[in-house]
């Protein structure tokens, strides 16, 4: 058996092969791919198999995919551009016949209207096509995605954001790491669309109460409408499309697209998933000059 695990420069790929090890799979088993191997030079020493794999460069595809039996799909960062990208690895996987594929998607990805969910959606439709046996997870929020804020919040004494009410069911991409590591490991598991999110689903208020008990200072959530955040984000020297877009994911949040709580996250990977505050605290200790 080989695993391929794509991105694994990244914060989610890495931790996956981290898990993958902390689960026994052996090393030489593991091939850890990215666009810039030096990053990878630690799991190497551990023998780790380690390559430059890189979507926009098909003879790094090839080369990482032969002989592969199991491919972990993360999904690219750049909205509008995934789906070449990911059409690029599926096309790689089916020829090198890898066995299983795993795709990093999101929440209802083939109903909800989210901003990103047009690649994703798309992309589970070019696996489905491709005729590879695939797995899909259909990730949620990830609880990092606020550390940035959360930092500046720790500064000023107040998140800013346009989400009203709107509920996230945020877990820690440790969590989805070892729900792909479970996959990858357990072919009871394989072959399925899994809807993954963390157990509780908080509002801003909450996001803000969890940063005033890291920080020990007061922080509140100052909700604004979508036209004075983006006359905000527009007065940080932002773009009109970056503006546009942050405002559209609030609003996406707002409309409780992000509030699921399917507890299928932590049935995949036993044990419940990492709540909002112990998940914010993990990710700003890295970061100790924000607190």
């Amino acid at each position: 058996m080989t695993i391929v695990v794509t991105g694994a420069t990244g914060h989610l790929g890495r931790l996956v092969v981290e898990s993958l090890l902390a689960k026994g799979v052996a090393p030489e088993q593991i091939v850890a791919g990215g666009r810039s191997t030096d990053k990878l030079a630690d799991f190497a020493t551990q023998g780790v198999n380690v390559v430059e794999l890189d979507y926009t460069k098909p003879e790094t595809l090839d080369a990482a995919f032969a002989g592969a039996t199991q491919l972990l799909l993360i999904s690219a960062s750049e909205p509008g551009k995934r789906f070449a990208q990911h059409s690029a690895v599926i096309d790689a996987a089916k020829k090198a016949g890898v066995a299983h594929l795993v795709y990093t998607s999101i929440l209802a990805a083939d109903t909800t209207p989210h901003l990103i969910a047009p690649d994703h959606k798309a992309s589970e439709e070019a696996i489905a096509a491709s005729g590879i046996p695939a797995t899909i997870l259909r990730n949620g929020w990830y609880t990092e995605n606020y550390t940035q804020s959360a930092a500046q919040a720790v500064q000023t004494g107040e998140i800013v954001a346009s989400v009203g009410e709107g509920r996230v069911a945020s877990a820690s991409r440790k969590d989805y790491a070892e729900a792909a590591a479970a996959v990858l490991t357990n072919p009871e598991l394989q072959g399925k669309v899994y809807e993954l999110s963390g157990d509780t689903a908080w509002t801003h208020d909450e996001l803000a109460a969890a940063v005033s008990e890291i920080a020990g200072r007061p922080v509140v959530y100052r909700d604004v409408t979508p036209e004075e955040h983006g006359e905000i984000l527009t007065g940080f020297g932002l773009d009109e499309g970056t503006v546009g877009f942050v405002v559209g994911l609030d609003q996406n949040t707002k409309a409780g697209l992000l509030d699921s709580t399917t507890g299928e996250l932590a049935a995949l990977i036993g044990h419940a998933t990492t709540p909002l505050l112990v998940g914010l605290q993990e990710d700003l200790v890295a970061e100790p000059a924000a607190i």
